[in-house]
């Protein structure tokens, strides 16, 4: 935990956005076979992914229309103005285009005039960016910070497979869903961000992502879609997860009693219990949202914030556990001021 001398900066709003569009994992099932080239299991989608709907943005919505819904939510939340920003992170595993940063997009749409910067570490970007922003304010570079995501990942998705390997290869691609998060970033008087931990095993990077828009391949539509394994991404996850929670605990002396909330990643159903069984956190303290949602990368944990912000109470403290391609875990304790 900080000394008390350092200066206390927290969490002071929060806000979300979800596109209007909804799709049941029955309808993209339809959608995906809907060439004849796939025979599956009648709600196999569902079955395995215990996901039964998610959001994705429209034709005319990009990874920034989501961002700028959620900030503008986070800004009327705490009453102030675009203006009133001096930094701006888009903090996510989408963007708009390969240049410049989405952060700028979005600072175009909102009318503010911060110093704006793109952070990208897939899931765990969002996280990364308040632990940034909290830095920088930390360091005397910024005063108030608005830290954004948008996420549209279900573009990434392989609706047409050709066949049961393009399937099986893009199958984890089928749990996306789309949104949008922010969160504003400032000095408290109280509570705050108590602690950060990380955990990075990049070793692992080849083990699921989507390969094409950078160096490697910047053209090609085969390299745009999301390609992995999600059991051997699960695999490297449970291997290194244990470590850091017992490091927080260590270093903290909190254990699952001490949190009002846990909020973690969340990418199946059977992820997120086989996460319970492993660790012992309490199921009624998680935030269940993968079921309605799927899988919004980098803005779930954002979006379950927004949902229980208003039933905090000051001293409250909120774990946030973060999962990310790469591969990274990363844990924030929060505390309500």
């Amino acid at each position: 935990m900080h000394p008390a001398a350092t200066p206390r900066i927290g969490i002071t709003a929060v806000g979300s956005h979800l596109p209007a569009r909804r799709l049941t994992s029955g309808q993209l099932q339809e959608e995906v076979t809907a060439g004849g080239r796939l025979r599956l299991p009648e709600r196999m989608f569902e079955k395995a992914t215990g996901i039964v709907t998610r959001h994705f943005a429209a034709d005319g919505e990009f990874a920034s229309t989501l961002a700028i819904g959620a900030a503008r939510r986070a800004l009327d939340a705490r009453g102030i103005g675009p203006l009133d920003i001096d930094l701006l992170l888009y903090a996510s595993a989408t963007r708009d285009v390969c240049e410049p940063a989405t952060a700028h997009l979005v600072q175009a749409e909102l009318g503010s005039r911060a110093h704006a910067l793109d952070v990208s570490n897939a899931c765990n970007s969002f996280l990364n960016g308040i632990d940034l922003a909290r830095a920088m304010i930390l360091a005397g570079r910024a005063r108030r910070a608005l830290v954004v995501t948008g996420e549209t990942p279900s573009r990434a998705m392989r609706r047409d497979p050709a066949g049961p390997a393009d399937f099986r290869d893009g199958f984890a691609g089928y749990t996306f869903g789309d949104a949008g998060a922010a969160v504003v970033v400032e000095a408290v008087g109280r509570g705050g961000i108590l602690d950060v931990e990380t955990e990075t095993a990049s070793e692992h990077w080849e083990v699921g992502g989507i390969p094409g828009g950078g160096s490697r391949h910047p053209r090609g539509d085969e390299y745009s879609y999301f390609r992995g394994s999600g059991k051997e991404l699960r695999g490297v996850f449970e291997k290194i997860g244990g470590a850091i929670l017992t490091r927080v605990a260590a270093r903290t002396g909190l254990g699952w009693d001490d949190y009002a909330r846990v909020l973690v990643h969340q990418v199946t159903v059977p992820y997120l219990e086989r996460f319970v069984e492993l660790t012992g956190v309490p199921a009624e303290k998680l935030v269940l949202t993968v079921p309605e949602l799927g899988n919004v990368a980098s803005a779930t944990l954002g979006i379950q914030l927004d949902r229980i912000k208003d039933e905090l109470r000051p001293g409250d403290k909120v774990l946030l556990i973060g999962l990310g391609g790469g591969v990274s875990l990363m844990t924030m304790i929060w505390e309500a001021s």
